[in-house]
C-alpha cells in the first residue's frame, strides 16, 4: 500500500506518552501506524465527538508480542480484547488501544471471529467507513486505501466496499452510519449507505440496549442532528430504536432555542408531544438507561400541567422549589418548543431558573419538638401544613413567622 500524502504531526502525536508507546512498539523494527478516528480528526484539525477517546494504533505484531514489548519498556498494559488482538497501554493517564492487523473469519452481526494478518490492505478492507480506514505513521505519512480523504473533505460517510455486507457483519454500523453523518457529513446522506440501512433496519432489534443507547446519545449530541433523525424516520430506522418518536419537529424547535448540548433533553423532544412517563419507562428498559437518566426522561415526558408561557413568577418559584432548576429548565424548554410564539416569556423564566438558589423551610422537626409537640407522624403532618402555607405566601414569611404558624397549627392539631 503506497502512502497517499503526509499530514503535519499533531500535538498528541508528538506528546511524550505517545512517543514512549511508539518507541516500545518499534523496538523490534516493526511498522506501526495510528488508525481510525484519531487520524480522521487530525486531518480535520478538530476533536469531533471523540475528544476523550483513546489513541488507536495498529501493528502486525500479535498481541502477546505487543504485551512483551510494552512490558520490556515498563509500560502498564491490559489485555482488553486478546481474542480480537487488542491490548490497552496506559501512560500518564492516556490510553492507547493497540490492535493487531486482522481479518474477519466469521461474523455474527454483533461480534466476529478474527484471524491476525500482516497485510495492511486486508485490515483496512474490514473497517466500516472510508474515513475510518485511514492510517498514518508517527511521522505523518498518510495511507488512504479507500479514498477516505476525498470523502472526508466532501462530508460523505461512505461504507468500505459493499455497504450491506458491512452492516451484515456488524449491525451497529447501521446506527454509526447516521451518527457519523450527523458529526462529519455535509448535505445528503450517501444514497448507497442509506438504502442498505433501510434494508437492514430490523437487524437493530438484535443489538443490546447499551450499544443502541451509546450510539443514539452520541448522535443526539451532534451540533444539529435533526436532518439525520428525519432520514432515520423516513427510512424505517428510527422506529426500531425509538418506537414512540413522533417526528423531528419538536427536536428542530429545541435546537433553535437551547444553547446547551443535552442529548437526553433532545431525546425527550424527539418523543414529544404524545409520549408519557410509561413510554419513557419502556425506552429506559430497552436502552438500559441509568436510574438517573430514566427518572429525568420520565419527568420530561410528564410535566406538571402549569408549565407553560402563562406560568406566573410565583408559580415558577414554586416549581423550582419543589423540583429543582434542572428539571424545571427541561420542562420550560420543551414547552417552548410547542409554544414558539412566546419566546420572551420563556426566556425570562429560564433566566430566573438559571439564577435560582435552593431554599429550605425555615423551621424543622427540632423546632416542633421544642414547642412540646410529641415525636411521631404528627410532626410530619404539621410541618407539611406549615410548608404549604409558606409556599402559598411565596416563601416570604420569616423564621419567626413560621414558628408562630407552627405553634398555631400544632395547637389546632391537638384540639
Amino acid at each position: 500500500m503506497k502512502s497517499a500524502s503526509r499530514i503535519e504531526p499533531t500535538d498528541w502525536m508528538r506528546a511524550a506518552p505517545t512517543r514512549r508507546v511508539v518507541g516500545a512498539l518499534r523496538a523490534n523494527g516493526q511498522e506501526i501506524r495510528f488508525v481510525g478516528g484519531c487520524v480522521r480528526d487530525a486531518l480535520l484539525a478538530r476533536s469531533g465527538d471523540n475528544a476523550e477517546s483513546d489513541i488507536d494504533i495498529a501493528t502486525p505484531d500479535p498481541p502477546r508480542k505487543v504485551i512483551a514489548l510494552l512490558d520490556q519498556a515498563g509500560i502498564n498494559n491490559f489485555p482488553t480484547g486478546l481474542a480480537h488482538g487488542t491490548v490497552t497501554a496506559v501512560v500518564e493517564r492516556r490510553h492507547f488501544e493497540i490492535t493487531t492487523l486482522r481479518i474477519d473469519v466469521k461474523t455474527y452481526g454483533r461480534h466476529a471471529e478474527v484471524a491476525f494478518t500482516d497485510d495492511w490492505q486486508e485490515d483496512a478492507a474490514r473497517r466500516d467507513f472510508t474515513m475510518n480506514a485511514l492510517t498514518c505513521t508517527p511521522e505523518g505519512e498518510l495511507y488512504d486505501p479507500w479514498d477516505g480523504v476525498k470523502d472526508l473533505k466532501a462530508g460523505c460517510v461512505r461504507f468500505v466496499g459493499n455497504a450491506e455486507q458491512r452492516i451484515e457483519e456488524d449491525h451497529l454500523r447501521l446506527l454509526r452510519f447516521f451518527r457519523f453523518h450527523a458529526w462529519y457529513g455535509k448535505g445528503a446522506l450517501d444514497s448507497v449507505g442509506l438504502a442498505a440501512s433501510a434494508a437492514w433496519a430490523t437487524s437493530l432489534r438484535k443489538l443490546s440496549g447499551e450499544r443502541i443507547q451509546h450510539e443514539m446519545l452520541k448522535l443526539l449530541a451532534a451540533p444539529d442532528p435533526a436532518q439525520v433523525i428525519e432520514m432515520m424516520a423516513a427510512n424505517g430506522v428510527l422506529a426500531e430504536v425509538v418506537p414512540d418518536a413522533s417526528d423531528a419537529k419538536f427536536l428542530s424547535g429545541l435546537l433553535k432555542i437551547d444553547a446547551e448540548i443535552e442529548p437526553l433533553r433532545r431525546l425527550a423532544a424527539l418523543m414529544r408531544p404524545s409520549a408519557t412517563a410509561n413510554v419513557a419507562h419502556n425506552l429506559a428498559k430497552r436502552w438500559r438507561l441509568s436510574n438517573g437518566d430514566h427518572e429525568r426522561l420520565a419527568a420530561m415526558l410528564s410535566p406538571p400541567a402549569p408549565i407553560g408561557a402563562k406560568l406566573d413568577r410565583h408559580g415558577l418559584r414554586q416549581e423550582l422549589y419543589e423540583h429543582g432548576a434542572e428539571r424545571v429548565t427541561d420542562w420550560l424548554l420543551l414547552a417552548w418548543c410547542g409554544q414558539p410564539d412566546n419566546g420572551d416569556e420563556f426566556r425570562a423564566m429560564i433566566k430566573d431558573a438559571k439564577h435560582w438558589q435552593p431554599i429550605t423551610l425555615p423551621v424543622k422537626g427540632a423546632d416542633a419538638l421544642a414547642l412540646g409537640i410529641p415525636a411521631g407522624s404528627d410532626i410530619g403532618t404539621i410541618l407539611r401544613i406549615v410548608e404549604r402555607w409558606w409556599i402559598d405566601a411565596d416563601f416570604a414569611p420569616t423564621r419567626g413567622e413560621c414558628l408562630d404558624k407552627l405553634r398555631a397549627v400544632a395547637t389546632a392539631h391537638r384540639a
